[in-house]
């Protein structure tokens, strides 16, 4: 089998990989020598590819606003090797079938390797996670301030809305009845932390971004923290609280790890690098759900990742078309895309904080792990799939509309620069290229339990 070598720089530490034609890594050390085809890596890094474990294809559904093709296109010039999508897209992945249908879909068009979320209705039955769980869903999503239309098959966000086509939101009900059956199927729920409750009596027009913040309170995200982790304690299910945006969600989350829950958290970029005082300059390309909230939230976010409390960093890509966002806040749709820029925007915080090889860490390991993928992705190690980023630590990225890749160009970190630039990334040992012919496969959790 034909091997191609990297010889490069990483951790200070000059080294080659070996890599069999089937794109899995065979051995890594020290200056193994030139094969068949070698890559000068002198003076760059050689990374892993990231895991981003959350993003919104958008496909099926809302194609204009995103689809495979352009996510992972926009996520391979990023470094991001595996995107896991949410369950949200249109029909909602709330059966085997659904679940099915999508991944066809989406190898037809992924430039990268994806995974697929299943989604927890009020009205989902243990049977529909176990068939899901046996179709390859890398776990389980609740969107506890979300209800579900029944006839367009959609998540929507609706709560305390009186209608007869929309289904109530999962709440801390559905949870507690269907832990036990994803803890017995060895897979994490997922849940977007915000308390409808909460939410509705908060409910306000968003005139100004303060009326923003206002109308998501951090209450919403703690409270909803609480009390799904009072239910995973009880089933033993592994809780992962998505997108945590706030100082009061951060420690509700804190409380709950000391009280013995099986507990992981993700934050995104965006809460990493922004605050509300950002909004002047940035405007409603910056409206999410969770919000950026204040500085002293952010600043909590980062002290929670340094001291390993937040264990992954993702995405919450959520695009929309350039035209939805362009609106006034109150009308403008929540969301920003973020996969081309999860890795440079983690190294360059990594480096801020004084410890650049962090970064790795935040973005492909801890997120491999999350999705049953450690045995395979998020790391430079033999039997690994070759998915292999390299990035000049001497270059410098600005980010620019024209340079985006997803279907919406203007986002939150518009304007941002960092002192790093991506070279080259490569999926299972081959580089990956714009226009060239998808080769994303899905890939499947190994389970803990059956």
């Amino acid at each position: 089998m034909d091997a191609i070598t990297f010889d490069g720089c990483v951790w200070i530490v000059t080294y080659s990989i070996g890599l069999v034609s089937d794109g899995v890594i065979t051995r890594v050390e020290p200056r193994l020598g030139h094969t068949s085809k070698t890559i000068d890596c002198a003076g760059l890094y050689v990374l892993p590819g990231a895991v981003d474990v959350h993003v919104h294809s958008r496909d099926p559904g809302f194609p204009e606003k995103e689809d495979f093709a352009s996510l992972t296109e926009a996520a391979a010039a990023g470094g991001v090797t595996v995107v896991v999508d949410m369950p949200n897209t249109v029909p909602a992945v709330d059966s085997a079938g659904v679940l099915e249908a999508k991944a066809a879909l989406a190898r037809s068009k992924a430039h990268v390797d994806f995974g697929l979320w299943g989604l927890i209705r009020s009205s989902t039955q243990p049977e529909d996670l176990e068939e899901m769980s046996a179709a390859g869903a890398v776990g389980f999503k609740a969107y506890l301030a979300y209800s579900f239309s029944l006839s367009r098959k959609q998540v929507l966000y609706s709560p305390g809305v009186d209608d007869p086509d929309l289904e109530a939101p999962a709440d801390y009900g559905t949870l507690a009845r269907l832990a036990p059956v994803v803890a017995g199927l060895g897979l994490p729920l997922a849940i977007h932390a915000e308390d409808p409750t909460v939410l509705i009596a908060f409910r306000r027009p968003q005139l100004t971004y303060d009326d923003f913040l206002h109308s998501r309170p951090p209450e919403a995200e703690a409270v909803a923290i609480s009390a799904a982790a009072a239910v995973a304690r009880e089933s033993g299910v592994r809780l992962h609280i998505a997108h945590v945006s706030s100082a009061l969600g951060l420690q509700a989350a804190e409380d709950a790890i000391r009280a013995g829950t099986a507990l992981s958290l993700e934050t995104c970029p965006q809460f990493l690098l922004l605050s509300a005082l950002d909004f002047d300059r940035v405007g409603a390309a910056m409206k999410m759900l969770p919000p950026i909230r204040n500085p002293a939230d952010r600043e909590a976010l980062v002290d929670g990742l340094q001291r390993g409390v937040i264990s992954v960093v993702s995405t919450d890509h959520a695009p929309h078309t350039d035209e939805e966002k362009s609106r006034q806040l109150d009308e403008a749709a929540p969301g920003s895309p973020g996969v081309q820029t999860l890795y440079l925007s983690c190294l360059q915080l990594a480096k801020d904080l004084g410890d650049v090889w962090q970064a790795p860490r935040w973005v492909s390991s801890a997120p491999a792990e999350l999705a049953g993928l450690a045995e395979s992705k998020g790391a430079i190690a033999p039997g690994f799939d070759a998915d292999i980023v390299i990035v000049d630590p001497k270059g410098r990225t600005r980010v620019q509309a024209e340079r985006m890749r997803s279907r919406q160009r203007h986002g939150a970190l518009e304007g941002k620069e960092f002192d790093f630039a991506i070279k080259d990334v490569y999926l299972r040992g081959e580089p990956v290229s714009r226009g060239g012919k998808p080769r994303g496969r899905m890939v499947r959790p190994a389970l803990v339990a059956r």
